[in-house]
């Protein structure tokens, strides 16, 4: 069996775990390993060119995990899980938002002491430069030298356009994004981390592409982890690597960490592998055949994701035939009384009809929606294994809409959405509504076509939080170390301990740069 030894070992070539190895790495005394399952993107236009991110979806780029029957939601739905270098950050349609401070505070409330908003900005300015942005007296400052570049998208959409003005009309005005105000009710262009000629600005090209002659940072590729190594002999199991292996081979290769394992696999396939590893829910664990070596009830418990609707029209005149992106605008519409938005639209200038062909709803080419999505979600799922070969899909349970809170949010999110197309700014676009249509118009009608048709905006997280020494269902403590086993952190989405309000790819990289941090200048 082949042998590697590092200092360190990041599991997971993704948004977060780029982040890790590139900044652990600037440190030439140490040597570290990154591990991504999928392939490199150097040279791959279907992932750079980033107004191509929808052809990844369901394709060889994709774990495409699906979900376990759904007693009030999309029993058909899939998750998208990025299976190359980069992650969901290679993956995705790279709307770049910092967290609200509202959500990192009451992470740090809750227990996650030193994840404030005052203590995580400073990572966020570090790892972006943010181009054409508007400051305000109040703003937290935008980075200038990051790796990261994150701009205002500028396509020329006249339908875009007249929905910014049709927003203004109801209510919703035109307000600036990223700033460090939260946006309670407002709409405006979304920022995203992409260069000014269109390609992807991704964990992977701002952090690795640049230091891939780093003589003591080995990128492997292509070896997927069966399983995290743990030396059990002493007082307390230590993590010592993970055993990887190759779609071509039946050898295993044990790569070793002689400081620290990182774990940086993602909500869904970062819990499976610490139950594969032995830590987990130990009656779970024992269910499936897994020896337990951590009974950590907490992980793959409190999954989260933003649930999605759709309400589509025919577009009454040409839709652009290129886009940055195709989801170019944001827009926020909270309830009063609130100090974050619990409703979100994206704005498509694209046919969205994935979800609805099924049930016999009518779809065009010459289309535009708007899909709005519960961004304080109340319906929590689970992550757990099928079988203990790290081969097998785990089981993906999200629960939508098992709560009553999200049905009433996403009803009244389909209402404001035909609100804002029946704006007068908006005549000259708005043609059918095709998707649920106007023969459904209670409540009851509406969530049904809700339940039988929502999609997700990609957003699973929350399956490994972190929280107080004291939370039993807390596996990491603020430190993102893995309680009960030493020289182990988890650094990806899985540790939030709630979901934040918005797009979570920029925040996922700034934990990322708060892991790195710790382990080089312990607390």
């Amino acid at each position: 069996m082949a042998e590697r030894e590092f200092d360190y070992v990041v599991v997971g070539g993704g948004t977060a775990g780029c982040a890790v190895a590139a900044r652990l790495s600037e440190d030439p005394d140490v040597s570290v390993c990154l591990i991504e399952a999928g392939p490199s993107d150097v040279g791959d236009d279907q992932i750079l060119d980033l107004s191509r991110w929808m052809e990844l979806l369901e394709s060889g780029y994709d774990w495409d995990y699906p979900i376990e029957p759904q007693a009030s939601g999309n029993s058909y739905m899939r998750h998208a899980r990025a299976k190359v270098l980069g992650g969901c950050s290679s993956h995705n349609s790279a709307i770049a938002f910092w967290a609200p401070k509202e959500n990192l505070d009451d992470w740090a409330a809750g227990g996650a002491t030193g994840w404030s908003a005052e203590e995580c900005y400073p990572f966020y300015r570090k790892l972006e430069t943010a181009l054409d942005t508007t400051e305000e007296a109040e703003a937290p400052g935008r980075g200038t030298d990051g790796p990261v570049t994150i701009r205002t998208v500028g396509d020329q959409d006249p339908c875009g356009e007249a929905l910014l003005a049709a927003c203004e009309q109801v209510g919703l005005p035109t307000t600036p994004f990223n700033t460090g105000r939260t946006v309670l009710r407002g709409a405006n262009w979304f920022q995203v981390n992409a260069k000014p000629d269109g390609s992807r600005s991704s964990a992977s090209v701002a952090y690795i592409h640049p230091n891939l002659d780093r003589p003591n940072l080995t990128l492997m590729t292509g070896y997927r982890a069966e399983k995290l190594n743990l030396d059990t002999s002493g007082p307390r199991p230590r993590a010592t690597g993970a055993r990887l292996r190759t779609p071509d081979t039946r050898h295993a290769i044990d790569v070793t960490a002689r400081r620290e394992v990182v774990l940086s696999a993602g909500a869904i396939d970062g819990p499976k592998l610490l139950m594969l590893s032995g830590i987990g829910p130990a009656a779970h664990l024992r269910e499936v055949g897994v020896e337990v070596v951590v009974d950590a009830p907490g992980v793959g418990e409190n999954l989260q994701d933003h649930p999605e609707g759709l309400v589509q029209w025919e577009a009454l005149q040409p839709m652009p035939t290129a886009s940055t992106q195709w989801w170019q605008i944001g827009i926020f519409a909270g309830s009063e009384g609130r100090t974050t938005p619990d409703l979100m639209f994206h704005y498509g200038s694209v046919p969205f009809d994935m979800n609805i062909v099924r049930y016999g709803y009518p779809t065009a080419d010459n289309t535009f929606c708007l899909t709005p999505n519960v961004t304080g979600a109340q319906s929590k799922g689970t992550v757990r294994l099928s079988t203990r070969d790290y081969h097998d899909k785990p089981k993906v349970d999200p629960q939508y809409f098992t709560h009553e809170h999200d049905r009433e949010v996403m009803i009244r999110g389909i209402r404001v959405a035909r609100e804002i197309a029946a704006a007068p700014a908006l005549k000259e676009w708005v043609g059918k509504e095709l998707a649920p249509g106007e023969q459904d118009s209670t409540d009851e009608e509406l969530f049904e076509y809700i339940r039988k048709t929502h999609n997700t905006v990609y957003h699973p997280s929350c399956t490994v939080k972190m929280g107080a020494d004291s939370d039993d269902m807390a596996p990491v403590d603020a430190q993102l170390r893995v309680k009960g086993v030493d020289g182990l952190r988890v650094a990806d989405g899985s540790i939030m301990p709630d979901l934040i309000t918005v797009n979570p790819c920029i925040t996922t990289m700034m934990i990322g740069e708060r892991c790195a941090d710790f382990i080089r200048n312990p607390r």
